[in-house]
């Protein structure tokens, strides 16, 4: 009897560190983000990463996202934390920030510069990245809009990153607003059912992402 419940031990053991081992040998991507991507007023398992986690399943692919989203963070906070948020590893970086400088009305020169030094650590790092634009609102003026939203094309040609224009393209009207039966009541972050739209654009960008983690 004690030599059966050995075996079975050691059979779980066993099972269990090569699941651990599995999982450690998965790429990484680091999402870097503001609370879109942390998840805001959403339940765990319906925010952006567990969305894109089980869509990246769904496809068959084995990898992993982590969730390096804080609420309320600006450009200039995702560049003096990403160093750290990278500390665990990744192969890759997801960068989706620049919200909340629009919301504060931060000058459009700050964001440039900080989202390169966000750009020059991914390539430091020998990271691909998939950036995500942000369309600004109109009420700082035309010159603001245009020249916070050239932005981010202009530093995804620069450093030859993935770049996904407008985060919240699945969910805007023919109107150019966001249509409320995919948002929250706060009219900023969407609903689950939004998130889910969101993923099933981004994820196409995502796999090429993956694509160019080098071994």
């Amino acid at each position: 009897m004690r030599a059966i419940r050995n075996v079975v031990f050691t059979s779980i053991f066993g099972f269990s560190v090569a699941g651990a081992a599995l999982a450690a040998d998965l790429p990484r991507i680091l999402a870097l983000g503001d609370s879109l991507t942390a998840g805001y007023g959403l339940p765990q398992d319906e925010g952006f990463v567990p969305q894109l986690n089980a869509w990246l399943a769904g496809q068959g692919v084995q990898a992993e996202v982590i969730n390096a989203g804080v609420s309320g963070d600006t450009t200039a906070g995702g560049a003096a934390r990403l160093e750290w948020s990278l500390a665990d590893g990744a192969q890759a970086l997801i960068v989706n920030l620049g919200g909340n400088d629009l919301l504060r009305g931060l000058p459009p020169a700050a964001a440039r510069a900080n989202l390169t030094t966000i750009m020059d650590i991914a390539k430091g790092r020998d990271l691909p990245v998939l950036l995500v634009g942000m369309q600004a609102p109109g009420n700082f003026g035309p010159d603001y809009k245009a020249e916070f939203e050239a932005i981010y094309p202009d530093l995804a040609a620069q450093y030859g990153a993935l770049f996904l224009p407008v985060y919240f393209a699945p969910i805007a009207t023919a109107e150019g607003g966001l249509d409320p039966a995919f948002m929250q009541a706060d009219g900023i972050h969407p609903n689950a059912e939004g998130v889910q739209k969101i993923v099933v654009a981004m994820g196409p960008k995502v796999l090429e992402l993956l694509e160019k983690i080098k071994p």
